[in-house]
């Protein structure tokens, strides 16, 4: 670039150069050049968090008076310009940077300020009539900024994730009814066991899929408690009287959330445990993904040497060498986007205890690390539920036949002969190869036929297993 294609700012450190047609200013270029760490700039719901702190921040500062109506409203037609969609690239400091955020706050400070200065006819990069710390950062701290927009974003992705699940759970159970008259070998330890249905599984994927959305969706209120308006560390310095709870109002009404100052600002900016019980419930729904995945990766295996009681379906190819191949892709990404989820869940368990005094500084990371977690899942779950089991097919053949070959049924017997007798039905059964049922019938305890309902009844009510 030649030098016309830069402006000059500057700010307590001196001179910068930034480039002419940038919204952003001095100290978001700084960071450009400090942090070429990972390559991606924030996350799109946290950037639309911070802008709607900084709208909640003006409207809450003219009301208390501090700031000129002309500003304020300057500054809310700026963010409601980046929150129709605009500009939403000139957010750019990567995930990595300087600790609790200061290069993120002062970016949007920055493209605020210069959005709000040319529409009131001055010049990008003057900051006058308004700056980005004396105006658009009003009030303010990095941190107490930063936590609530981390709050904020985790709140407008919980609703997707939760979304994603029920769908997953839906479908589960739209398979638990149809099968739910499939009779199948149940297994324990990875052996044979008692009769159940193919859709008492699927309905029990549902179940606990449920239980992992009220769990998400119990973290919702404690996120809705937060710390706006204590600026450095909790004692609301430099904020004017009754802005706490103007911008707290303010800020529920632009999310629609029930958005309300916690009762120790301090403790808001100190702990991140709100967050990481977020990151909790997700490290929990991605054990059971995993542990799902695994199962239906399981009941798919062979089609022709494993269980093969489920069949996917086929949406690429399974090899580069073997023909006719398929594989059950959607479980296998599944487990792979779980195992990260995962990951990010340790990374944020070990910045949440990394906070210090007033200050949790790994705040970026964190919240870099929750918001992946959150997306990739919610991405996975829909593409597992729409390519994975919509259209998965079951082999009722191949379910009936291992029933029968179970010799997990002669636990059926236990009420009848006891477990002595009946694990020597299941010893003469393994060792012949002959199904139970023919074995009952033939030392005379009951015929094939009988042998059949109970197994049946069995597998539908449970109530003799």
């Amino acid at each position: 670039m030649n030098d016309n294609s830069f402006r000059i700012e500057r700010d307590s450190l001196g001179e910068y150069k930034v480039p002419r047609e940038a919204w952003y200013g001095i100290q978001t270029a700084r960071a450009l050049a400090n942090f070429s760490i990972s390559g991606r700039g924030p996350d799109r719901d946290f950037t639309l968090a911070q802008v709607r702190i900084k709208r909640a921040a003006a409207a809450a500062n003219q009301q208390c008076g501090v700031l000129e109506g002309r500003l304020a409203q300057a500054i809310i037609a700026a963010c409601d310009e980046i929150l129709a969609g605009a500009h939403l690239d000139q957010f750019v400091v990567d995930r990595f940077q300087a600790g609790a955020g200061t290069s993120h706050n002062m970016n949007v400070n920055e493209v605020i300020a210069n959005l709000a200065n040319v529409a009131l006819g001055g010049e990008r990069g003057a900051y006058q009539p308004i700056h980005p710390n004396d105006h658009v950062n009003l009030g303010q701290s990095t941190n107490d900024t930063i936590p609530t927009a981390l709050r904020l974003a985790a709140l407008a992705k919980l609703p997707r994730l939760i979304a994603a699940v029920r769908a997953m759970a839906g479908e589960f159970s739209r398979l638990g009814a149809q099968e739910k008259d499939t009779v199948k070998s149940a297994r324990t330890h990875l052996q044979d066991a008692v009769p159940t249905t193919l859709g008492r599984e699927f309905n029990a994927y549902a179940w606990t899929l449920q239980r992992c959305i009220q769990r998400l969706d119990d973290t919702r209120a404690p996120l809705c408690e937060i710390g706006l308006g204590g600026t450095a560390a909790g004692t609301g310095l430099n904020a004017a009287p009754g802005y706490t709870e103007k911008a707290a109002i303010e800020l529920a009404r632009l999310t629609g959330e029930p958005l309300h100052p916690a009762s120790d600002l301090a403790a808001q900016m100190q702990s991140m445990l709100d967050l990481q019980n977020v990151s909790n419930a997700v490290r929990a729904l991605a054990l059971e993904l995993t542990r799902i995945s695994n199962d239906l990766r399981l009941l798919a295996s062979g089609p022709r040497t494993g269980i093969g009681e489920i069949i996917p379906p086929a949406v690429q190819p399974g090899s580069s060498i073997m023909p006719g191949k398929v594989n059950p892709v959607m479980f296998e990404m599944l487990n792979q986007v779980c195992y990260q989820a995962q990951g990010q869940d340790h990374a944020i368990a070990l910045m949440t205890q990394a906070g210090q005094l007033e200050l949790n500084v790994m705040m970026p990371a964190l919240g870099s690390a929750l918001f992946d977690a959150m997306e990739w899942l919610t991405r996975a779950i829909h593409a597992a539920t729409e390519y994975g089991l919509k259209g998965l097919t079951v082999d009722r053949e191949r379910c009936k036949e291992f029933l029968h070959n179970s010799v997990g049924l002669a636990t059926l017997l236990n009420p009848q002969i006891g477990y002595a007798q009946a694990a020597k039905l299941a010893q003469e059964s393994e060792k012949t190869g002959k199904p139970v049922r023919d074995i009952v019938a033939a030392h005379g305890l009951m015929s094939a036929e009988e042998f059949d309902a109970l197994v049946l009844k069995a597998a539908r009510d449970g109530q003799s297993a």
